[in-house]
């Protein structure tokens, strides 16, 4: 009688890296992890834009100081703004104000040659000046006595200009026997330069009204 013979049992060996089935397995997972990163990717559509972290004024420089990036997911009927994804161009200047927290458009940025503002620097009353701060816009209104007044004639206020823009507030002085002031730069239209000046030389009150509804008050 033939006997059977007993099958002697394999040891199994760990894979080696030389192993086609390794190699094989390890790319696929690497395939799979590639093509899902691009798939999700590809349906992320949204895009770096900037949006102002301050108010700014028609005139205010444009730099990375006032504004933060933001992704957003734009569609055909929204007008561009400014990318965040390519480096800020130089002298760049704000042609049309943008409140905080707005997306800033791209038509509201352009060169200094596009700007129709001067700056000024005026000085007001320290009271006039409260609460004002860089990108607020006021009302220039400018007291004097007409000529050829009598004398004890009480001056009258105009409103000599309308939604200035704030560039800064520099700050108080005292001066012996009379009020304190403030000196504060705006962005006075080129057109109504020469006249601010004119009537400031002239002895001139100039009184700083902010608009309604506008920034006024909050920290530079």
């Amino acid at each position: 009688m033939n006997q059977i013979p007993t099958p002697s049992a394999k040891r199994l060996r760990r894979p080696s890296w030389r192993d086609s089935r390794l190699v094989v397995g390890i790319l696929l997972v690497l395939l799979a992890a590639t093509l899902g990163a691009r798939l999700l990717a590809s349906m992320d559509d949204r895009l770096p834009v900037y949006m102002a972290t301050r108010d700014l004024v028609v005139g205010d420089p444009v730099d990375e100081s006032a504004l933060s990036r933001v992704d957003v997911r734009l569609d055909d009927a929204v007008a561009p703004y400014l990318s965040a994804g390519v480096p800020l161009a130089p002298s760049q200047f704000v042609l049309r104000e943008v409140r905080a927290g707005e997306l800033v458009p791209r038509a509201a940025v352009g060169s200094g040659a596009s700007l129709e503002v001067q700056l000024v620097t005026v000085s007001v009353e320290a009271v006039s000046a409260t609460g004002l701060r860089a990108g607020s816009v006021v009302d220039v209104f400018l007291s004097d006595v007409p000529a050829g007044s009598e004398h004890g004639t009480k001056p009258t206020a105009k409103r000599a200009l309308e939604g200035v823009g704030v560039a800064a507030v520099l700050g108080a002085a005292n001066s012996f026997g009379s009020a304190s002031k403030t000196s504060v730069q705006l962005y006075v239209p080129r057109g109504e330069v020469q006249r601010l000046i004119e009537a400031v030389d002239g002895g001139a009150k100039v009184t700083l009204v902010p608009v309604a509804g506008r920034p006024a008050v909050g920290g530079s």
